[in-house]
């Protein structure tokens, strides 16, 4: 099971990205890491959340529910490095396979953010160098990402009750979507 999909010819085929990684510039001044998620290892996200000083706060951005909850955004209270590695491998299945949501673990103490995408792709915010180190020390190089099109996602109905446990996993706080979440 995977997240993407992407057409080639008449035939659809799994899309996993290689262990690749850009910086891209927001503004001028700011910028960001891109790295793609290979066969959507959750390992990846992990890493780089565990680069930024706890507590974490995670964002579980639900904007395609299969009846496990109401669309909208869901945070975390604040957890510990052993929380967030907690949370990781016991949803790990369903966080590599299904594209109903994007995930973010933020750290106010250094205001950095890493997001992963519902195209398996992350997108990191703060310590950039961090970022790089630990990226190349997982065998990844620098490159360019592009996500192809056309392309389809999965929302897994084998992992349905994964998301219902995910939703009862903490205290989550709840609000609305905002406009950039929708699909």
């Amino acid at each position: 099971m995977n997240k993407l999909d992407y057409q080639s010819d008449t035939e659809w085929k799994e899309h996993s990205f290689s262990k690749i990684y850009e910086c891209s510039e927001l503004s001028e001044g700011t910028c960001r890491i891109v790295a793609g998620v290979p066969n959507g290892d959750p390992a990846v996200f992990k890493r780089l959340a565990l680069c930024l000083k706890p507590p974490y706060y995670l964002l579980y951005v639900l904007h395609t529910p299969r009846g496990e909850g109401d669309p909208g955004r869901y945070q975390s209270p604040g957890l510990s490095a052993v929380q967030l590695c907690e949370f990781i491998a016991r949803f790990k299945s369903f966080l590599s396979a299904d594209a109903r949501f994007d995930i973010w673990a933020h750290s106010p103490s250094e205001n950095a953010t890493v997001v992963w995408e519902r195209h398996n792709l992350i997108y990191a915010y703060g310590p950039l160098e961090k970022f790089s180190t630990e990226l190349s020390s997982m065998g990844f190089s620098k490159g360019e990402l592009n996500i192809p099109f056309p392309h389809q996602h999965h929302y897994q109905h084998e992992m349905d009750e994964d998301a219902k446990s995910l939703l009862a996993f903490c205290e989550w706080s709840y609000s609305p979507l905002r406009a950039e979440d929708k699909q």
